[in-house]
């Protein structure tokens, strides 16, 4: 993907707290949409287009499912290691 050396305009911090939920919604006659709860705000990851789907937009759902991987990974190993919350511990 291109950008990736740009420093962020604007950053979002949306916590998972209590009913933070990840969906994929996967639709018949359209492309699917992956819905990220966060309670009172939700995100919507859809396609460039509804009705076809680019190699760009496989390539960034194989980059956001890799990523997502890593992020579970990383989220449960400071949870079986008993990180208490609020200690920030870096994995360079």
């Amino acid at each position: 993907m291109s950008g990736r050396n740009k420093r962020p305009t604007s950053v979002i911090n949306l916590n998972t707290s209590a009913g933070a939920r990840a969906e994929n919604r996967p639709y018949r006659l359209r492309t699917p949409v992956l819905l990220l709860d966060f309670g009172t705000t939700s995100v919507l990851v859809t396609t460039s287009a509804a009705t076809r789907v680019t190699a760009g937009d496989v390539e960034f759902a194989r980059q956001l499912a890799e990523q997502a991987a890593g992020f579970a990974a990383s989220v449960e190993r400071m949870f079986y290691r008993g990180v208490p919350s609020g200690q920030a511990v870096s994995e360079q």
